[in-house]
């Protein structure tokens, strides 16, 4: 497991659920993290599509007329908090006015309704992936799930948070710290 930062701030990495992770939620999933600090944590799961969600019947309850030629866009269940609440996690070449939450020089995260009707015509990031709910923990509940080996770090790439192939990204992850998943163990060993 990579160390936290001395700050303990995982802005912009990715949490990947170990393989006895006891919540269902959150089984084999890589969760992008958008904030962390003293105050508590957010992140979206980037490898969880919700079923039966289209973004253009999305786009219609909304109000929001798209192009013509608006592309079939994968729809994510981000986390079990705020289910109805949308957000899209996005390359850094997008902001939106006092919206965007730049997580790091890759990332972007903006919660409002200007990114999709910007998306749905075409003008909005070059790459986006939209998430339904979030996933959040409370002061130093992170940090405990960590210790207590519920989850690895790892850095985040554009190719793996945004990569079309949502069954392969907690693989993915895991294969970019160098670990198969036939070698984890659920339980922490201490020294």
């Amino acid at each position: 497991m990579k160390p936290l930062s001395e700050s303990g701030h995982l802005n912009g990495k990715l949490l990947i659920a170990m393989p006895a992770m006891q919540d269902p939620r959150f089984a084999r999933s890589v969760i992008f993290m958008c904030a962390h600090s003293d105050e508590g944590a957010m992140g979206l799961v980037v490898n969880k599509p919700a079923p039966d969600l289209e973004f253009r019947d999305l786009l219609a309850q909304l109000d929001i007329t798209p192009a013509r030629d608006v592309p079939q866009i994968r729809i994510h269940v981000g986390g079990p908090v705020e289910h109805g609440r949308g957000f899209v996690l996005h390359s850094a070449d997008y902001r939106a006015t006092d919206a965007t939450l730049q997580v790091d020089g890759h990332f972007g995260m903006t919660a409002t309704l200007e990114i999709l009707e910007d998306i749905s015509q075409g003008q909005g990031p070059a790459r986006y992936l939209l998430a339904l709910g979030y996933a959040g923990w409370g002061p130093g509940q992170l940090e405990s799930e960590l210790q207590a080996n519920g989850w690895l770090t790892a850095d985040a790439t554009p190719d793996l948070v945004f990569g079309d192939h949502d069954a392969d990204k907690w693989e993915a992850a895991l294969a970019s710290l160098g670990i198969s998943p036939s070698f984890l163990s659920g339980s922490g060993g201490t020294a």
